[in-house]
């Protein structure tokens, strides 16, 4: 069993998205099922609406589970795991206030050292715990030894007791905290492997103690992706536009392109462009670079573009909002421009936005004229014999009007390629 768990707190990031997408692949491969689990645990930063937004995102890009969880609902589970490692003398009971623990943060910080629990309240009893009054969390125990396990992506890992710490399990409210919640439930669902982000790399240490003090034996492997950068070299952040997946679909990239991008980057693929089912036949998550690659705007514009190229042009006039008899037009204009956002302003360009004629405003018109007139051939060739005919216009006079008056702009396709597709759109756009 594989999972993706995300928190319905913002916009999928496009780290999450490709974390998703390497679950899915992987669960594919080995014919595994596949579920997402909604970790909406954090009560204070959901969002409401951001889960069905997610699932949303996961259909529209073909990444299909076999199971939804929800956190919430296996909050019973946590609390009784919490209070069996505390009978168990595993976990205890700590009073400290966020006063205290807080005066230690800035002593450590002062003292430029990492700050780890005191160990205070490590030897209550449970019998001492339960005549004190006042709040209180619940934390496990730091390991007595190492935590090692061996990471897909990079390699042998070792984290020390001082590492891993004496963390909280319980909020004194009751509510587990992350690596609690998520050790218990991987537990739950029996996952086999982890593929996550390089940045929950420190996280997986405290899971594994977690597990080995409930005594739970299954090998569970780890694959720690390395984070995306932004074209700065910095860490992808919600202030990057690019990081929000929303956006990138809001800014007319195809689901099948940011894919493509997602698998190649940092990785060593067969080809450069390939669907998600092709990716399948071949990816190798032990493959990935162990280093983090650099989010390419350019690149997933060129990406993009491919694929725009190898939709029906039925399938692309819709999608730009136009009658399907339009898709060739369109996928000319793929010359010089790479999203649907960018081809769907291209062609209001030519179908609605009046045109401006310049210098060329009385050629202009006599063409105008003469089109009217005319019952229109279907070849160009022929078209432009007769209207060279009726005019007095030739060269420069005759085909700078004529592509205004087809395009609205002075370069573009050729006018004959223009004129094929445009046809039945040309005594309308003589009006413009």
């Amino acid at each position: 069993m594989l999972r993706f768990a995300p928190s319905p707190t913002g916009d999928l990031h496009i780290g999450n998205l490709r974390v998703a997408l390497f679950n899915y692949i992987v669960a594919k491969q080995k014919n595994k099922r596949f579920i997402v689990r909604i970790e909406d645990t954090d009560q204070a930063r959901n969002v409401e609406g951001k889960d069905k937004e997610i699932l949303e995102i996961l259909k529209l890009f073909g990444i299909e589970y076999d199971d939804l969880i929800y956190q919430s609902k296996n909050l019973h589970f946590h609390q009784n795991l919490a209070f069996k490692l505390l009978e168990e003398g595993k976990a205890f009971v700590c009073f400290c206030s966020e006063e205290e623990l807080e005066k230690e943060r800035e002593k450590a910080k002062k003292e430029r050292r990492p700050y780890r629990y005191s160990g205070k309240c490590e030897n209550l009893t449970l019998k001492e715990a339960s005549q004190r009054r006042g709040k209180f969390v619940i934390r496990v125990k730091k390991p007595a030894t190492p935590i090692k396990f061996r990471d897909l992506i990079k390699g042998e890992q070792q984290f020390s007791p001082f590492e891993v710490d004496s963390f909280v399990i319980l909020r004194s409210n009751g509510m587990p905290t992350y690596n609690f919640a998520c050790a218990i439930d991987d537990m739950l669902s029996d996952i086999e492997l982890i593929i996550r982000g390089e940045d929950h790399l420190s996280n997986t240490p405290k899971q594994i103690h977690i597990r080995n003090l409930l005594g739970y034996t299954k090998e569970v492997e780890y694959a720690h992706l390395p984070i995306i950068l932004n074209e700065e070299g910095k860490k992808m952040s919600k202030r990057d536009k690019a990081s929000s997946v929303k956006w990138l679909l809001e800014e007319g990239f195809l689901p099948q392109a940011i894919i493509n991008y997602l698998i190649l980057l940092g990785n060593q693929t067969p080809q450069e462009v390939f669907t998600l089912q092709e990716a399948i036949e071949w990816f190798d998550i032990g493959k990935l670079s162990k280093t983090s690659a650099k989010f390419d705007l350019a690149k997933l514009r060129f990406l993009n573009r491919k694929h725009l190229e190898k939709l029906d042009p039925k399938l692309l006039a819709q999608k730009i909002g136009v009658k399907e008899e339009l898709g060739e037009l369109v996928k000319l204009y793929l010359e010089e421009a790479s999203t649907l956002k960018e081809l769907k302003e291209k062609i209001r360009k030519v179908l609605e936005e009046k045109r401006e004629f310049g210098e060329f405003k009385r050629e202009a018109q006599e063409l105008k004229e003469i089109i009217a007139q005319l019952e229109l051939p279907t070849e160009f060739e022929e078209f432009k014999k007769e209207v060279m005919k009726r005019s007095s216009l030739k060269g420069k006079r005759f085909f700078k009007p004529l592509r205004l008056i087809l395009s609205g702009a002075d370069k573009g396709p050729e006018i004959s390629l223009l004129y094929r597709h445009l046809r039945p759109e040309i005594k309308e756009l003589i009006k413009l």
